[in-house]
């Protein structure tokens, strides 16, 4: 008798342990289940489990997933809740948009939910702050791009790494007959170039071999497996999972660990490479010498702010450009039409500059490109480097349609679904056609930022946009130009399937071969 009198005494001590644990899950599911909860339309929602079983099934397509629902839905948007997780609605209503980015600005911030999963990467930087952290970085930011000297700096340095680095690599490559991954030769032409912009410094990832360029592409690797891992995050069905793991240092929490580290010393050398060499008289053209300079002994004064804000500028310059190049050479490998349309242009701008091939592009000359603008706004319509974004709902709101959204739900509104609308876009929303950019009289003609949100909107409006056409347009005018791009069998035989991570990439990468026009 003296064994079952143990077995009941243990499972006694264990049910009071368990006790307190089964009471407050019980409460917490029944506070969930008694709130108003969003609806979609085509998504089943399961007692007490929600939405889960729909979101194990399919996140690892969730960007295709949830768009699939919003086109089908009257109201173009989706809404989910998993006990114990988010609640919340993914959009690409226009007016849902620009209600949250414009009209209620002040109830849709990051949120601590989202900036609290990233703060171990970008700490408290532009793309993951609120309140007066966030606006003195925006203003100070806002203020340096505004300047004529900072615009003059930047041509000269997309200019340069296109004449002395890309196109003599894509020449030995066009002599060797070699296949080049294009995605890969985009991310590290824009990691050298912001790099120049922001810090004033070059890490020579596309220049020709040494080990100096070997270690700043595998830095960059390290950068971008911090993002992919960080980003699941997000994805986790159980939110406390990645906790779990990041407490006990294994899995994917581990090499997370690993990879912040190495990034943030990397972004640490860069800033106080930047304050030695700050002086009175050294020349301040990129944008964190003018942080540095801007010192009010609150912020810049603190390396790990400026840290923080390098990041920032490292996913912002680097990531976007490159995701959008390569879904843009991806669309146009397969129309010639498009190709020859922009070569024309390309021809007239010399004809009207004076200059000749090889010889770069000033910044009147590619402003006056509208063909060549229109054709990339329309790639990042279907294909924008960030394909979602989202804000949490800080106090019980309405929709301009009157849809509750509850205090503390997530709201996202989705760039890469409101491009497949055809509310918005018309029949045709999923071809690709440049010229629904243009007026008659060929001249570009932009959209609402709150129905074309790849430069997001309202006050979080990207402050680079002017410098990111910049830079694709000095890109795709030089290698047009000069080369005929040519996407290989086995990546053109559909849709390459892309990775969700910060922003939209290829996976596997754009494998091209180019060759001389």
């Amino acid at each position: 008798m003296a064994v079952p009198e143990m077995q009941s005494s243990a499972a006694l001590s264990l049910l009071i342990l368990l006790l307190p644990i089964l009471l407050y899950i019980s409460c917490h599911l029944a506070r969930t289940l008694a709130k108003k909860k969003p609806t979609t339309h085509g998504l089943k929602s399961h007692p007490l489990l929600g939405h889960l079983p729909a979101f194990l099934k399919n996140r690892h397509r969730f960007l295709d997933w949830s768009t699939e629902l919003i086109v089908v839905s009257p109201d173009h948007r989706m809404g989910f809740w998993i006990p114990g997780m988010r609640t919340g609605i993914v959009t690409a209503n226009p007016a849902d948009v620009e209600h949250l980015l414009r009209a209620n600005f002040a109830n849709y911030p990051k949120g601590d939910h989202a900036t609290s999963m990233l703060r171990d990467f970008l700490g408290r930087g532009l793309f993951n702050s609120d309140g007066d952290q966030w606006l003195w970085q925006r203003k100070n930011a806002s203020l340096q791009f505004a300047t004529r000297s900072l615009r003059r700096f930047v041509v000269e340095v997309v200019q340069a790494e296109v004449a002395n680095r890309l196109l003599p690599l894509l020449r030995r490559s066009n002599a060797g007959g070699d296949v080049l991954d294009l995605q890969d030769v985009l991310e590290r032409f824009a990691f050298d170039a912001i790099c120049m912009v922001a810090f004033g410094h070059d890490p020579g990832c596309l220049a020709d071999g040494g080990t100096l360029a070997e270690a700043r592409s595998d830095f960059m690797r390290t950068f971008g497996e911090a993002q992919d891992l960080i980003v699941g995050r997000f994805l986790e069905p159980i939110e406390v999972s990645w906790k779990v793991k990041k407490w006990l240092n294994v899995g994917t929490e581990r090499r997370l660990k690993k990879a912040i580290a190495d990034v943030h010393a990397f972004a640490m050398d860069i800033v106080r490479a930047r304050r030695r060499s700050a002086s009175p008289g050294a020349r301040d053209d990129d944008v964190l010498s003018r942080f540095v300079a801007s010192d009010d002994g609150t912020h810049s004064d603190d390396d790990e702010v400026l840290r923080d804000i390098v990041l920032s500028f490292l996913i912002a310059g680097r990531e976007t450009t490159s995701s959008a190049l390569t879904w843009f050479f991806w669309l146009v490998s397969s129309r010639p039409d498009v190709v020859a349309r922009i070569a024309a242009e390309v021809r007239a701008a010399r004809e009207s500059a004076g200059t000749r091939a090889g010889e770069p592009f000033g910044f009147d000359a590619l402003r006056g490109m509208h063909y060549l603008h229109a054709a990339l706004t329309e790639s990042m319509r279907l294909y924008p480097p960030v394909p979602i974004d989202s804000q949490s709902c800080a106090a019980d709101d309405t929709l301009p349609d009157g849809t509750h959204v509850g205090g503390g739900w997530s709201v996202t509104y989705s760039a890469y679904a409101m491009g497949r609308l055809a509310a918005i876009w018309g029949d045709d929303c999923a071809e690709y056609r440049p010229e629904r950019w243009l007026g008659e009289d060929g001249a570009f003609r932009p959209e609402s930022p709150f129905r074309y949100t790849v430069f997001h909107a309202g006050p979080r409006m990207c402050l680079g946009k002017e410098m990111a056409y910049v830079q694709m347009k000095s890109i795709v005018a030089s290698v047009l130009e000069e080369f005929v791009v040519d996407v290989k069998e086995d990546a053109a035989g559909g849709v390459p399937e892309h990775v969700l991570s910060v922003t939209l990439r290829m996976k596997g990468g754009l494998p091209v071969q180019v060759r001389r026009c």
